[in-house]
């Protein structure tokens, strides 16, 4: 079977080395990895590749920097001569960009069958561009893969059933890849060393629904500010959130650090006492290593944290964002339950991959 997997940002990266890794334990199985260069990242060199053992992609299609529309009509052409090319039996894409809704495309216009990893989610806002991607990638895809039980509920809501697909309760692959290189990133990190801070909140902020109102975000950032009098607050600032942060000419005091890898963000989220984000995939990887979370957004696509109480939205209330953080780094939650599938979720892909081989 030969499968090309369309990648555009380091999330991605992270979950393809999980299901890269177990595809290689499959002789029967070639995979072809697309950068679709999204989100350009220096970091993306030679030595990621190594660090993580992902296969180096065989193209990389280097679209990034332009907009919405621009940018998926390009990577649907770049995409598009590269299946005409290697002629894949299956292509597969991970959850919401515009490099996943373009794959997908491409690839079902030529009757080439679709594989969605991390299909089913649904934050049921239409105003982000990521709830765009899903459900039309959702729609056209022949394998839904589902992190969760929820995933598969809101797909058979809408009238999967009577859909063409296989839907799949695969479980999570980032709690795959999170198991996996928490073994390694003590050795191949240094940034606890290098803060010297023991007890701290870690935060991510670079949403759009908040970078982009300034409302939104100077309530988050005075909230965090004062957060940051009694316990320190470690804020890796991504570049379009401190240039917005900049011209708006607001004073952020927290302990502002350049974006890290995913080996510091693991040693991270294993020393921090709390995590405060409005990152999808942070909310999980909080989970993964038994961390309260606050989310800063108005909705979530990963209702189960919430339902299980490890995880508390916020919006973009200054009171309720310092109220929720402080109450959170008190609560004693149940890390226990089998939210994402232990860990085995690359395993139940690529067998069922290969029934239909």
């Amino acid at each position: 079977m030969k499968i090309l997997t369309v990648v555009g940002a380091r999330p991605q990266f992270v979950k393809a080395a999980a299901l890269s890794r177990e595809f290689q334990n499959h002789p029967q199985i070639e995979e072809i990895i697309v950068h679709t260069g999204q989100h350009f990242d220096a970091n993306m060199s030679d030595i990621f590749f190594e660090e993580m053992e992902i296969p180096r992609p065989k193209y990389n299609l280097a679209i990034n920097s332009v907009g919405h529309g621009a940018m998926t009509g390009r990577m649907l052409e770049g995409i598009e001569e590269l299946l005409l090319k290697e002629s894949p039996d299956l292509l597969l894409v991970y959850g919401d960009t515009n490099s996943t809704i373009a794959g997908a495309l491409a690839a079902k216009k030529l009757h080439i069958k679709v594989a969605h990893v991390e299909a089913g989610l649904r934050s049921f806002n239409m105003e982000m561009p990521e709830e765009i991607n899903r459900i039309l990638t959702d729609r056209i895809s022949d394998f839904l893969f589902c992190p969760t039980q929820t995933a598969v509920n809101n797909l058979k809501n809408e009238g999967y059933n009577n859909i063409d697909c296989t839907i799949i309760n695969c479980g999570d692959v980032m709690q795959d890849a999170a198991l996996y290189y928490a073994q390694k990133s003590a050795e191949k990190s240094k940034i606890i060393a290098t803060l010297g801070i023991q007890d701290f909140i870690l935060c991510t902020l670079h949403r759009a629904e908040n970078t982009d109102d300034e409302s939104r975000l100077s309530n988050i950032v005075q909230a965090l500010n004062t957060l940051h009098q009694t316990t320190p607050v470690v804020l890796p600032l991504h570049p379009r959130t401190k240039k917005k942060i900049e011209n708006l000419n607001l004073d952020l005091n927290v302990h502002i650090i350049d974006p890290v890898g995913y080996f510091d963000m693991i040693e991270l989220l294993k020393n921090c006492s709390l995590v405060m984000t409005d990152s999808g995939g942070l909310q999980k990887e909080a989970f993964f290593f038994k961390k309260n979370c606050v989310t800063m957004r108005d909705q979530t696509e990963w209702v189960e944290l919430i339902e299980n109480h490890v995880n508390v939205l916020v919006g973009a209330d200054q009171g309720l964002i310092i109220e929720k953080a402080c109450e959170m780094q008190n609560n004693r939650a149940d890390f226990t339950v089998n939210l994402y599938g232990n860990g085995n979720a690359c395993a139940n892909i690529a067998n069922e991959l290969l029934k239909h081989a």
